[in-house]
């Protein structure tokens, strides 16, 4: 469509008194795409729906957003000891994360350095030494480096009767130090591993702020994962972020979960950092409806933390839940424009797995926050399907409930405009 189009169909549309839904500019930027969502919460509307819908917004916020951010990929213990490894897909790379023999971090680009085969297709696992390319057999160690090239030079495994076949000894200038595989960066804080594919993006403790100081009480990284559940979202990820961090849809979504959550226990706890943050305080015992008692609080707590329930949405991709006795966490990871695929980890303290009753009390929370969570499923997807409509051009923000929502949106804005920037928390 023509800038001529564009404006004359504008003109009827309103003429008509029909919402006009802004049509997607080529390259989206401030002045247009996002002048609503930049003024102040008191004032600001949503991201415009395209955000939520368009093709094309989704493909470059896979490279501005998850290309440039330390974005989540699995808990600690899917990587326990030497050899583990993980797949995980981030901006559209299969990146593998592994240990190395002395149980230290390791990420590589899941592409085979001759002729780009997958290395690994299985999502999880473990290898004795090396990652080996079903293609032509190179070899890598679990530190990325070529250690077997059998297109190149004899190596084992190759019948003797064909080994010269093989032997490439008179390659000149070739070395396999120059072909290990392409790393990518790797850091690990609590119960979490990341990766981050800028080369010059900050360390994650830039974009972590103060979060580690905030929840250092409930000792994450001594978390053991006891479940896990899949779920398949027909919405945009963003939807999924943004209800997390409000509240405002808990009387009329969650009936069960205000009981123990209730309106009345909930403020912002929010600091520097790329997170939104709130709390519940005190967390109300356990209804008909279940709740989050059962399992004992975990040793050490001060007398804040061990009444309260901290809630935060790590940007850009995963819920932090810390209570006394567990931790839930949720990872989003976005699939297309309107699909998202979300990973649910329950998480105990070390010492709560071999308590008497602690199997039962575990599948009880589990079941408790399960339905919590398809209670939000059902909502967003209902919310995608509406943002689909041209009629929905974008809604006033509610100061109350969603200054986190704002917030949240303000960061994906800036990495979309390549903005670097990591806000302030709350006066």
């Amino acid at each position: 469509m023509t800038q001529a189009e564009t404006a004359h169909y504008r003109r009827r549309m309103s003429a008509q008194g029909n919402p006009v839904r802004p049509v997607p500019p080529e390259q989206f930027d401030e002045a247009t795409t996002y002048r609503a969502t930049r003024l102040p919460v008191d004032y600001a509307s949503t991201l415009i729906p395209d955000a939520y819908t368009s093709d094309a917004f989704h493909a470059l916020e896979q490279d501005r957003v998850f290309g440039s951010c330390w974005v989540p990929v699995c808990v600690t213990d899917e990587l326990e000891g030497p050899g583990a490894f993980v797949v995980a897909e981030v901006a559209g790379r299969s990146i593998l994360v592994c240990r190395n023999r002395e149980g230290e971090l390791r990420a590589h680009h899941n592409v085979c350095r001759h002729r780009g085969s997958r290395l690994v297709a299985e999502p999880r696992g473990r290898v004795k030494r090396f990652f080996q390319c079903p293609y032509h057999a190179w070899a890598y160690d679990l530190d990325g480096a070529c250690l077997g090239t059998p297109l190149f030079t004899p190596e084992a495994g190759i019948p003797d009767d064909q080994r010269g076949i093989f032997d490439m000894s008179e390659v000149r200038e070739f070395d396999r130090a120059d072909h290990g595989l392409h790393p990518v960066r790797a850091a690990e804080w609590g119960c979490l591993v990341f990766v981050c594919l800028d080369p010059a993006a900050p360390g994650l403790e830039d974009e972590l702020g103060d979060l580690p100081a905030r929840l250092a009480g409930y000792r994450l990284s001594e978390h053991r994962l006891v479940r896990s559940v899949e779920y398949a979202i027909e919405a945009n990820w963003k939807l999924v972020a943004e209800n997390f961090m409000e509240y405002y849809h808990l009387p009329w979504v969650h009936p069960g979960l205000v009981k123990v959550s209730p309106m009345s226990a909930h403020h912002r706890w929010q600091g520097s950092g790329m997170y939104m943050g709130f709390c519940t305080s005190p967390i109300a015992a356990n209804s008909e409806d279940g709740g989050w008692d059962g399992l004992p609080a975990m040793a050490g707590l001060d007398a804040d933390d061990s009444q309260s329930a901290r809630f935060a949405w790590l940007f850009p991709s995963v819920a932090i839940n810390a209570l006394p006795n567990h931790t839930f966490l949720l990872l989003a990871r976005p699939v297309s424009a309107r699909a998202t695929s979300e990973v649910a980890y329950l998480l105990v303290p070390s010492d709560s797995r071999d308590l008497a009753g602690a199997d039962d009390a575990i599948e009880e929370l589990l079941a408790f926050w399960d339905g919590v969570n398809r209670e939000d499923i059902a909502i967003v997807e209902r919310v995608q399907e509406g943002l689909a409509d041209h009629a929905y051009t974008g809604g006033r923000m509610c100061y109350r409930f969603e200054e986190p929502v704002h917030r949240f949106q303000n960061m994906v804005i800036d990495r979309m405009l390549g903005i670097r920037r990591v806000p302030e928390g709350d006066a």
